[in-house]
């Protein structure tokens, strides 16, 4: 069960800039059955501005979630700094714009706007490809049992220990 709900009721929404705030933490990224973030802290913003029947939606995401380290598997904090622009269209409008938002279209008769599909995946698109710690923040024990210094380094200085050794006298 999601423990935050990121919905803004656009029935009765007053004209000009409304604000709304909520805190997501590891229960939101378990509603969306996400093993990969362990926990969470995020504090989510929105500003709305509402012109007619015109919805902007500028969001900011700041916080943090754990993952898990690609090197140690060790938790893993990595900082969350993401900004999400929105424009909300009702119904089937042909129009096409270029407003450098992402645009939501919604049935006519929608009375709420749901931000939290939006928010985890850009959430989860803010994060890299690859999660480490910094060099020498990993697990000595697991670090030292997996045989590598630096990162990518192998260690083993002896001939025997490098299984393309015997590839040298090919050449």
């Amino acid at each position: 069960m999601m423990d935050v709900k990121l919905e803004i009721p656009l029935n009765g929404l007053a004209a000009g800039e409304s604000r709304f705030s909520w805190h997501a933490s590891k229960e939101f990224f378990e509603s969306f059955e996400n093993s990969e973030i362990f926990d969470a802290d995020l504090d989510i913003a929105a500003i709305v501005q509402k012109s007619g029947r015109n919805v902007l939606v500028d969001c900011e995401v700041r916080g943090s979630v754990t993952v898990e380290c690609d090197r140690c598997l060790e938790d893993l904090v990595m900082p969350v700094d993401v900004s999400i622009a929105v424009k909300v269209r009702f119904g089937e409008s042909g129009e096409s714009e270029e407003s450098g938002r992402e645009l939501i279209s919604l049935a006519a008769d929608d009375s709420e706007l749901n931000l939290g599909q939006i928010v985890y995946d850009y959430v989860c698109l803010s994060l890299p490809m690859q999660r480490v710690h910094k060099d020498g923040e990993c697990n000595p024990e697991t670090v030292r049992f997996m045989g590598v210094g630096q990162v990518g380094e192998v260690s083993g200085d002896a001939e025997g220990d490098n299984p393309f050794a015997a590839l040298k006298g090919l050449l």
